[in-house]
């Protein structure tokens, strides 16, 4: 049986992250090939992987990054099964150093194709899921290109939103900032008027005319009423007409043209966990 040092147990779990024990029963297994005892710990991880396929995971971490320019960001989401691997600080760590890379890509399957310490994203999913005991994989993955582009992540990184601006003005960081966590406090479902499904609007206008109907209403007045109840729906939901949380008395673009009578919102992502 090959020796095996504590120098090594510990440079392996470096490498895969796994606990100490796991380490060593793999470096003992493969007789201190290294190579080889890294492949088993992915195989065990691959067996954890195939029991838990089936299971829910909707807990994790969501991370919006932005690039050195502010000009390109992506949100991704590492997914677990429970709040406490979530709160984990190795796997928060690993959350944002995925979305690091995931800024040099344009897809989700590019992303888990894409190389990690030696190996694919899709294989060190794999492998933590092994170490962790835990079904782990990207959720969502989400990016914005835009002549400014800001973030935000809110506390416990349950939400994480993008907001794309039309300049890099002076103020555009700040506004930024504030939009973004205007996007993920208030949840719109679109940018402005013209981003809402037709499906979403048809929906909203016979919900409407239910409701008016139950109040007694003439069927001849229906239509009027529900577009003006529609008009709300698009101020209350779509970001850029939306009142401002910090400021009620202005709408999320009049805030914006506050910063700089030119400036403009031009899109936004969001993604939330649970």
């Amino acid at each position: 049986m090959a020796k095996i040092t504590a120098a090594e147990v510990n440079k392996l779990r470096k490498t895969t992250g796994a606990g100490m024990m796991d380490c060593k029963n793999a470096l003992v297994e493969a007789e201190g090939d290294f190579e080889k005892a890294i492949e088993i710990l992915r195989k065990k991880g691959q067996k954890v992987a195939a029991k838990r396929a089936d299971r829910d995971s909707s807990e994790g971490a969501a991370i919006a990054k932005v690039n050195d320019t502010n000009t390109n960001g992506v949100i991704i989401s590492l997914n677990c099964e429970t709040d406490f691997v979530a709160k984990n600080e190795s796997f928060v760590t690993l959350a944002n150093e995925l979305a690091d890379l995931a800024l040099g890509f344009d897809s989700k399957d590019a992303f888990l194709a894409g190389s990690f310490n030696g190996m694919t994203v899709a294989d060190k999913l794999t492998e933590q899921t092994g170490v962790i005991g835990e079904k782990i994989e990207i959720g969502s993955f989400a990016k914005l290109s835009a002549p400014f582009v800001g973030s935000y992540i809110h506390a416990g990184n349950k939400i994480a939103t993008l907001v794309g601006l039309s300049a890099a003005v002076d103020g555009a960081e700040t506004a930024a900032k504030d939009v973004a966590m205007q996007a993920a406090a208030m949840n719109p479902v679109a940018l402005n008027e013209e981003g809402v499904d037709q499906s979403v609007i048809d929906k909203e206008i016979e919900i409407a005319k239910d409701q008016l109907r139950q109040e007694g209403k003439p069927e001849a007045m229906l239509d009027n009423i529900a577009k003006g109840k529609l008009k709300r729906f698009f101020k209350d939901n779509t970001l850029v007409n939306q009142d401002f949380i910090k400021d009620s008395k202005q709408s999320v673009a009049q805030y914006v043209k506050s910063v700089n009578s030119n400036l403009e919102v031009t899109g936004f992502e969001r993604v939330a966990l649970g």
